[in-house]
């Protein structure tokens, strides 16, 4: 149930992954959470917590409508990058047939 998420072409630069999607997941005023931030019961929050545990060096998440923008201090190679962009495609499939 549910349909995954399209995201187009990562942007790196830097530190810092660059996500767009083709539908939004929070408000245009976008919400950000550090690593060490109690969990937060919203789409956001809930993804957020999804790329920290799929990613220990992220330390940083802001989401802002169809854009997600994560934070990995040491920089991000492919296999960090695709681990990143499979949470968010899959964030609103609960299951698969």
């Amino acid at each position: 149930m549910g349909q995954p998420i399209e995201v187009s072409e990562p942007i790196v630069v830097g530190d810092v992954l660059v996500l767009d999607t083709d539908r939004s997941i929070s408000g245009q005023d976008g919400a950000g959470f550090a690593r060490d931030d109690d969990p937060i019961d919203s789409a956001p929050g809930v993804l957020a917590a999804r790329i920290f545990e799929r990613d220990d060096s992220v330390d940083h998440v802001f989401i802002a409508s169809a854009q997600v923008v994560a934070r990995r201090p040491g920089g991000w190679d492919s296999e960090s990058i695709e681990a990143v962009t499979d949470v968010v495609a899959g964030f609103f499939v609960f299951y698969s047939g």
